[in-house]
Parts: structure tokens; sequence; C-alpha cells
């Protein structure tokens, strides 16, 4: 577990502002308040002052932003009982899972579906936007997701209707650090779930990851209804992650 805190303590802060607060590494996006893309990693078994907890709370204040911290509860387990007693909510607990190489299942794209790699800026804004409505936000796509989208190179994946030449879906690698490696953003529009698809486009990425030298893959998909989509193609509980705000 220590493992995968550290890859996101180093993934994490990559074109983001940051402040070393006690024992939290805070992030702050520099061109968007968005809750997803601001907040704070604590160091492997932390614990906390309150001076501390309240100079975290100010730093997101100070910003405008949402006092949000994000990890993995084993990593520090004391942590969120006393982020609770300061005020903090819990908005969500969900799994954490990981497929090591020997686990992997391939599974590949239905037939009538294309993954491929974006090779222009169009196709970077229709995957972004296909992600952007699959979590329930606007379609419209900003050059700044445009720019951060197009970093990841052979390490995002579009899915397209080979019939229509419809994206309507995709996901992204992180890059591998250290032989991990995370898989994120999987989203697959309304009217194409539950063929497969997903599974297909995690397949995708877990083998290509794994190929760069990752032994260990992670994600952490919304709830455990999502989570037997994954177990599909290897991966297996590992922990939890904890999602807590100050509103």
């Amino acid at each position: 577990m220590s493992a995968l805190q550290a890859y996101v303590r180093t993934t994490a802060p990559r074109g983001r502002e940051t402040e070393r607060i006690g024992p939290f590494l805070a992030t702050f996006a520099r061109d968007t308040d968005h809750p997803m893309l601001n907040y704070a990693i604590p160091d492997d078994g932390a614990t906390a002052s309150a001076a501390e907890i309240a100079e975290l709370t100010a730093a997101y204040h100070r910003r405008g932003l949402l006092p949000r911290l994000e990890f993995f509860t084993e990593a520090a387990p004391d942590l969120e009982e006393l982020l609770v007693a300061r005020g903090y909510a819990l908005e969500r607990r969900i799994p954490l899972m990981t497929c090591v190489p020997e686990d992997f299942l391939d599974r590949p794209a239905p037939v009538g579906i294309g993954l491929r790699a974006p090779l222009t800026e169009a196709d970077v804004r229709g995957l972004r936007s296909a992600q952007n409505v699959a979590y329930g936000e606007s379609p419209d796509v900003s050059d700044a997701e445009v720019a951060s989208t197009s970093a990841f190179g052979e390490r995002a994946v579009l899915v397209e209707d080979t019939a229509t030449g419809e994206i309507i879906g995709g996901g992204v690698a992180l890059e591998v650090v250290d032989g991990t490696a995370e898989i994120a953003g999987i989203a697959v529009a309304a009217a194409y779930r539950h063929r497969g698809i997903a599974s297909a486009i995690a397949a995708h990425l877990t083998r290509l990851v794994h190929e760069q030298g990752a032994h260990t893959a992670f994600l952490t998909p919304g709830d455990e209804g999502i989570a037997t989509v994954y177990r599909r193609v290897g991966y297996r509980p590992a922990g939890e992650c904890v999602h807590l705000s100050l509103s």
C-alpha cells in the first residue's frame, strides 16, 4: 500500500502547484477549481494536530477551493477519524484494485467497436468530451483539457463505433513509476454500456503498462458494481480509497 500511495504523491502534483503542510502534500490545479483535481495527500502513517488540519483547510480557502483529501486508508489508518473530528465529512469510500501480469486476462472489444490512440486534436476533444459526459459533466472541452489529455500520448485510448466513427468512450494510463501505474478515466457512453467495452478499455491499458514495465497496475472504480467489470480483466481488491472534504 505504501508503494501505491507513494505513486499518487509522485504523479498527482504533475502540472499542479503544491504546498507542504505538516504531514500533507496539498495540490492545487492551475486552471480549474474542480474538486477532483484539487486535494491533499497525507504521508504514510500520518496523524495531524488540530493546528495542522486548520492550516491545511486555510490553504484551500485562500484559493477559493473546497478543502479535500484523497488517500488509501491503509497508508494512514488513523487519519480519517482525526479529520472527521475537525469537521471533515466522508464523500465516498471506493475500492482499490490491482492487477499483476500473471493475473491479467485480456478482453477484446466487441464486434463493431474499435480502440485506438487519439491521433488528432479532434480525436482528443472527442475522447475528453465522451469522458466528461460519462462522468456527468459538460461535453465542452477546454484547451487545457486538450493539452492535459494529449500529454498521455499512446497511454490514452479512445473507443469508436466503427460503423459511424462516433467516439463513445476511452481511458488513460498514467506513467509507470517504480513498476507501478494507474489506470484512470475509463468511460463509456450510456447507450453502449453493458457490452464489455469498459473491460476492453481496461485490458488495453493494463496490457500497455505491463509491457512498459509495470509489475502492478491499479485503479479505483466508483463502486463495487463497477469493480465487477475490472475483475474480468484480472483486477483484485487491494484496499480502499477515501475522499473527505470540509464544506
